[in-house]
């Protein structure tokens, strides 16, 4: 019979546990439609559930009724429901802003200083380096502000979706205060504690582990690379020359869903970069200052003693935005910065107060695939964790290996785990309590102590957090790379087949002159110039000209 215990699930199903992230990724890229592929890929994981006990038929209606209720407990989940409605919200943010022109204003103000498709990609990626926080956020603002000036000097929506899927999870996974701060941290801690280390200071740890962070870097430095040098490669190539022709999507998008003409500007209103920028900073700031109060009052003991007589250091903010609950915390500041963005364009006599909540609802309706395409993905993680997938790649790939190997093993299996499943955050929680064990165990099987054990501790965690932010970025079920394609108003798999060529690529630089090296005792300041060189070479001799 089948099990609610992942760990029994997995020894009872093996190699099957595999078939509805499988099924879910081939599907996506044969039929191109995510909806779908997910569904399937859910429903053949409920359909596996119940086929142990059943038969085909009670299977098959059974498995339908366990997507219906796993996608309803999806939205009961207090996590998932304030990601919900930051998504929506957001959207009618975006929606209002637009409405007002303030989109338009900042899209010309930019377009007079990005005086080339250069300087519009580096706009695109210095926009995603400020929006460090939080990577959904990431992922929301900078495409519909940024879409306007990157059309303008036909830069593709598949190159604007890979810049900001690019500077979503890989910076605020090494950013040393946002949302990923405390899972982070509380994971390397309670890891520590497995191998008898308890006075652990895991934020120190932590912050060690950033110049290991081989992908993270490496991509960033891809971005500029590409743009300077007006290079690409694979797909990517294709999607920028299609775009220099002035097809800036392949037309497998409804922009009609993304750019409702409705919610342009009426005929005569001033156009004033203020009616953007004032929204936005507002759902900034107030979304540092929601993850303050968030966190804050979730402190206990000593740690809420200590932020209370010290209320604004840096130790302060950092557990507090560690603590605070982002999802809830990023629609509290969405919800400001909409009352606020009303405010303003009644108060300019833009629109009237009926009209502005019109066009806030008008912007919920743009979010809905995404929101169903959120629900399906969550379904699908619930269907996998349930089936021991994970847990069935961990006891399958997590033999003792050689020192050197061991980082790069590492990386790949949380690499493969996290593209499997859609989900960074799982992938650490699976991975950090074994990986951290098994270094302890093989750097004193090696005869390692002092720094040189220390060292070999952080590559291996560092293999952890970036391994799990690679295979999420490359896959087409993650949530980051799913918002990634709608903020840019990208075809959602011409996304992902774009930006694939281009993760592997630079993940295989991070494993071959990162991880590998370094486990070998290589000093990291040796090997992160190294890689950045190699990362321009990729670019510079694999790379062709896109004004050819």
């Amino acid at each position: 019979m089948a099990f609610s215990d992942p760990a029994k699930n997995a020894e009872i199903f093996g190699l099957w546990t595999l078939l509805p992230p499988a099924i879910s990724i081939i599907l996506a890229f044969i039929t191109k439609d995510v909806i779908l592929s997910l569904f399937i890929g859910v429903f053949s994981g409920t359909f596996l559930i119940n086929i142990v006990n059943e038969n085909v038929f009670v299977s098959v209606v059974k498995g339908f009724t366990g997507i219906v209720s796993r996608v309803v407990s999806s939205m009961a989940d207090s996590w998932n429901a304030g990601i919900m409605l930051q998504v929506l919200c957001i959207g009618g943010v975006v929606a209002l802003v637009t409405k007002m022109g303030g989109t338009k204003a900042v899209a010309l103000w930019l377009s007079k200083r990005a005086k080339t498709g250069i300087g519009a990609q580096i706009s695109t990626w210095f926009m995603g380096l400020l929006v460090f926080f939080d990577d959904y956020a990431n992922a929301l603002i900078v495409g519909p502000i940024m879409r306007p000036i990157t059309d303008k000097f036909k830069i593709s929506r598949e190159k604007l979706a890979f810049i900001i899927d690019a500077t979503a999870a890989p910076i605020a996974g090494i950013a040393i205060i946002s949302t990923w701060v405390g899972l982070e941290i509380s994971l390397i801690k309670n890891a520590y504690e497995l191998v008898g280390i308890t006075d652990i200071n895991a934020y120190g740890v932590f912050i060690e582990t950033i110049p290991y962070r081989f992908y993270n870097i490496f991509i960033l430095f891809f971005i500029v690379c590409t743009a300077f040098m007006g290079r690409e490669f694979g797909s990517m190539l294709t999607a920028e020359r299609r775009a220099r022709s002035g097809e800036v999507h392949s037309g497998r998008v409804s922009m009609a869903d993304i750019e409702d003409k409705t919610l342009e500007p009426k005929e005569g209103i001033r156009l004033q970069a203020s009616n953007a920028i004032v929204p936005i900073f507002v759902l900034i700031i107030g979304a540092f200052v929601s993850f303050y109060f968030s966190g804050l009052s979730s402190l206990e003991g000593e740690a809420l003693k200590l932020a209370k007589e010290n209320p604004f250091t840096f130790n302060t903010f950092r557990e507090t935005f560690g603590a605070a609950d982002a999802s809830v915390a990023l629609f509290q500041s969405a919800l400001l910065a909409t009352i606020v963005a009303i405010t303003m364009g009644v108060w300019r006599k833009i629109f009237s107060l009926k009209e502005a909540i019109d066009t806030w609802v008008k912007g919920w309706k743009t979010m809905i695939i995404t929101i169903v395409i959120l629900l399906l993905a969550w379904s699908l993680s619930s269907v996998i964790k349930e089936l021991g997938t994970s847990r069935y790649l961990v006891d399958m790939l997590s033999q003792s290996t050689p020192k050197f190997i061991l980082p790069t093993a590492v990386f790949i299996l949380g690499s493969f785990i996290s593209f499997s499943t859609g989900t960074s955050y799982g992938t650490m929680g699976i991975l950090m309590p074994l990986a951290i064990p098994l270094a302890s165990a093989v750097g004193v099987g090696v005869g390692l102590s002092g720094d040189e054990f220390h060292n070999y501790m952080i590559v291996n965690i560092a293999a952890v957090l970036t391994g799990a932010i690679f295979g999420d970025h490359c896959s087409p079920i993650s949530d980051t790379t799913i918002l990634s394609s709608m903020g840019a108003g990208c075809n959602h798999i011409d996304h992902v087949q774009t930006q694939m060529p281009y993760a592997l690529s630079v993940g295989i630089i991070a494993v071959l002159l990162g991880f590998v090296p370094t486990a070998f005792g290589l000093s990291v300041w040796v090997a992160l110039p190294v890689g950045l060189v190699a990362t321009w070479a990729l670019v510079r001799f694999v790379g062709k000209k896109v004004e050819a």
